[in-house]
């Protein structure tokens, strides 16, 4: 028995977990503030970070728990070599020079690939995993897909010692902006913010008809924006919106696939996207701002779209209000509200009015939320509680921290082997060819391909190797890079409740014992703006243009919503079939009209 399985021990660790929590928020918090840390210091050590957590701390069997403390020990070891010895590994260009660092690159690249896949589970570390297999025998392939290899030192090298692959830009985003804007979510979510959703979705939606539906769909769109996943989202939310849709009657199916249709949601709602906004800054150069207005308006299409759903099933069934008894009273929501309105404001305005980086902002954001944690919800201080909050906090930050940066590190292996054996190159001729140089056959590829890698591995990652890929095929068609990666971020999320693998389906019909299938076929006709909608931002460029083009962008959120709502009546609704084809066929010339215009 080991000190974290002892009983008396359980406060202990617990608060040893809650102080490793705290120095990983100190540690991103504070390269905003430091100055300038060199990227072979800061990247390893957000790893070492993030490896007792996922080894460790989510161990759930002690011989898990005995090997995860080997791999931490390796890989914390291997991480702090390289941090310490960047000076010199600057001068080798990534090429190793003797035994110990061919060993060291071999228990980086372990340690990365089993650590994802105790984290999210085996398909993105397999990808991973064939990828080295690739950049190390592909050079025995025939034909164009093969390449002309490169020396194991140099090809372990960059991978492992350069600002590459493992430390590359991507686990430069992961450090640097997405871990803060991690902490920032688990800060709110520790607090009084969390209800506050809950009650300014019941508020506004709770006495419609469909009104409990409609209470998931804000508030996932509300935790989703800082939350990022679905899953967690299905999770944290539908524990109290699904008990409530079945007490009211709702179909056990119908109730299931509202969740993980607004769940899903969550991850294109701005501000964090699921990382995937962080992403894009780095891969395309738009500033983060832009990227945020671009995104909002087919995000607040999709909810709108959902919406008309749950009207149109409203027809079929009985879908009642929430009573009135069980929605929370005006003053209520006043006040919980206050506790996520300050923080946001904050983010919002130091963005935006102060003009600060996304980072800064959203450090003097959690600074905010720190204090709220000391309040509790009669407005009066509360440090006991507080003090319990803030535990909780630094606990599911480290959480999340960790998960993200497992996620990343393994999908920046794929990209470094892509880079180094040409083989996104080569994948970009494949699909120019198969398009027939057309831009339209070349999109379906495309979503045909993020669909597919999407089913095995989370968003974030299936959108970095699908547009690493297929996105200077798009571009080269005449696709400006903004759009392109927005249509492959969207067509990476869209498994999520898509069979035959369906993450969010999967958690919401088990929380409701429901048959996953019957789940998947309501989400899809209910969420049929996952799917038309980033084919509508080709059709209408102004759609993401809110920022340089408002007019023209509101016109085209007009079209394409009068578009979405006539295909979702047109799927859900209790008309004739002929009636029922016509509002689709019609919502679809809209949503596609600008092709024509």
């Amino acid at each position: 028995m080991t000190a974290l399985d002892a009983p008396d021990a359980t406060g202990r660790a617990r608060l040893a977990w809650i102080a490793f929590g705290a120095l990983s928020a100190v540690f991103h918090l504070g390269l905003i503030f430091y100055g300038l840390v060199p990227n072979l210091v800061a990247r390893p050590l957000h790893m070492a970070l993030a490896l007792p957590w996922i080894f460790i701390y989510a161990a759930a069997t002690p011989v898990a728990r005995s090997t995860g403390v080997v791999l931490t020990a390796l890989g914390v070891a291997a991480c702090l070599w390289v941090a310490f010895e960047h000076d010199s590994l600057r001068n080798q260009y990534g090429f190793l020079e003797d035994d110990l660092q061919f060993w060291i690159a071999a228990a980086l690249l372990l340690v990365a690939l089993e650590g994802a896949r105790r984290a999210i589970g085996w398909p993105l570390p397999a990808v991973a995993f064939l990828a080295l297999l690739y950049g190390l025998f592909g050079q025995h392939i025939p034909g164009a897909f093969g390449h002309a290899g490169t020396p194991l030192p140099s090809f372990l090298g960059t991978l492992t010692i350069a600002e590459g692959a493992l430390w590359g830009s991507l686990t430069g985003v992961s450090v640097g902006i997405v871990a803060v804007f991690v902490i920032f979510g688990a800060v709110l979510n520790a607090g009084e913010a969390g209800q506050g959703f809950m009650n300014v979705a019941s508020a506004a939606a709770g006495r419609l008809t469909a009104g409990a539906a409609k209470v998931s769909v804000l508030s996932s769109a509300l935790f989703g924006s800082i939350s990022g996943s679905a899953s967690a989202n299905v999770a944290s939310t539908g524990a109290i919106t699904l008990p409530a849709m079945t007490r009211l009657g709702y179909p056990k199916r119908l109730a299931a696939a509202t969740e993980a249709v607004a769940s899903s949601g969550g991850q294109i709602m701005p501000p964090l996207m699921g990382a995937g906004a962080f992403v894009m800054v780095e891969l395309t150069g738009v500033p983060y701002p832009q990227i945020m207005l671009a995104a909002l308006l087919p995000a607040v299409l999709y909810f709108l779209t959902v919406w008309q759903g749950l009207n149109a099933f409203s027809q079929r069934y009985d879908l009642q209000p929430v009573p009135e008894s069980d929605q929370p009273d005006r003053r209520q929501v006043i006040i919980t509200s206050v506790f996520f309105l300050i923080p946001f404001t904050t983010l919002l305005t130091a963005m935006f009015v102060l003009g600060y980086t996304p980072q800064y902002a959203a450090a003097l954001a959690i600074f905010t939320a720190l204090a709220l944690l000391f309040v509790d919800a009669t407005l009066r201080p509360n440090p006991a509680q507080g003090l319990t909050r803030l535990g909780d906090a630094m606990l599911n930050a480290g959480r999340q921290v960790s998960l993200i940066a497992s996620v990343i590190i393994c999908a920046s292996i794929v990209i470094g082997v892509l880079g180094i054996t040409g083989l996104g190159v080569k994948i970009t001729s494949a699909i120019l060819s198969g398009s027939g140089g057309m831009l339209w056959p070349a999109l379906l590829l495309t979503a045909l391909a993020c669909l597919l890698l999407g089913m095995e591995v989370p968003t974030t990652a299936a959108y970095v190797i699908c547009v690493s890929v297929a996105g200077p095929a798009l571009i080269e068609l005449g696709l400006e890079p903004l759009r392109a990666h927005l249509f492959v971020f969207w067509f990476a999320l869209i498994s999520t409740i898509t069979p035959p693998v369906c993450g969010a389906v999967f958690i919401a019909a088990g929380m409701v014992q429901e048959n996953w299938l019957r789940v998947a076929l309501t989400a899809m006709a209910l969420g049929v703006g996952l799917y038309v909608i980033p084919l509508a931002m080709i059709a209408h460029a102004p759609l993401i243009q809110l920022g340089s083009e408002p007019g023209a962008a509101l016109l085209a959120f007009g079209l394409v919503g009068l578009g979405l709502a006539g295909i979702s009546r047109g799927l859900i609704g209790k008309s004739d079939f002929l009636t029922r084809g016509g509002l689709v066929a019609a919502g679809s010339a809209l949503c596609f009209s600008g092709v024509l215009l």
